[in-house]
């Protein structure tokens, strides 16, 4: 009975802290899915458009594209603004915080190698993205606050609204993790990407949503 009482409590131990650590890692790609599925929703125009593509050509930081880092931002963005909304009850437009996260870089070149336009990039480059992104897009004035102040405080005008400064801290925090080459875009690089098949018609769900039928062979493959 001693032996026994030995060997199956610290089992029982065990086993309840993989459950607990099972549970938090299913709980945190259920949120992983719902807030790419959410950021699909909302910035479907941009992602879907044609013109967003040449952002996959351009490096943002270290290895990671314009495209990537935008979709990181963008994903960033609505997880700070659900916490803000549960916590503090705040309203926040959702709608024009991912198209805006989606397109604060929108300048369209390689800032790495412009010459010696790079030495003033971190300045300039937002006013270039906003009249970009508008041109190409159509931004109400809150997009535009949030894509010309998301280099705050590089550029010293402060951003006028709640979403232009979670977009500014969400950008930050991707843009270290990025140089510190911390993978944050990989997973909603993914599901985005699995969103724009579904969308482009290249795959059908049979009768639940892990029955993926190939209708013809993607063009695009996922970006890291």
């Amino acid at each position: 009975m001693i032996y026994l009482e030995t060997v199956t409590k610290p089992a029982l131990i065990l086993s309840r802290l993989e459950r607990d650590k099972l549970e938090v890692t299913i709980n945190k790609r259920i949120t992983e899915y719902t807030l790419v599925k959410e950021l699909f929703v909302r910035g479907q125009d941009i992602i879907l458009s044609p013109k967003t593509k040449v952002l996959k050509t351009f490096m943002q930081h270290g290895e990671t594209s314009v495209y990537a880092h935008s979709l990181a931002v963008a994903k960033y963005s609505l997880l700070f603004a659900q916490f803000l909304e549960k916590t503090f009850r705040m309203k926040l437009d959702k709608d024009s915080l991912v198209r805006g996260a989606l397109l604060h870089d929108y300048f369209l070149y390689d800032w790495h190698v412009m010459g010696k336009g790079k030495r003033t990039h971190g300045l300039t480059h937002p006013r270039t993205a906003m009249n970009n992104a508008h041109r190409d897009f159509g931004l109400n004035d809150l997009e535009k606050d949030i894509v010309l102040k998301h280099m705050f405080p590089i550029t010293p005008i402060p951003p006028k609204h709640r979403e232009s400064f979670i977009v500014d801290i969400a950008d930050t925090w991707c843009a270290i993790c990025e140089a510190l080459k911390i993978d944050i875009s990989s997973f909603v690089i993914r599901r985005v990407n699995f969103h724009i098949a579904l969308a482009s018609g290249h795959y059908t769900l049979g009768e639940n949503v892990t029955n993926l039928v190939p209708l013809v062979k993607p063009e695009f493959a996922a970006e890291a």
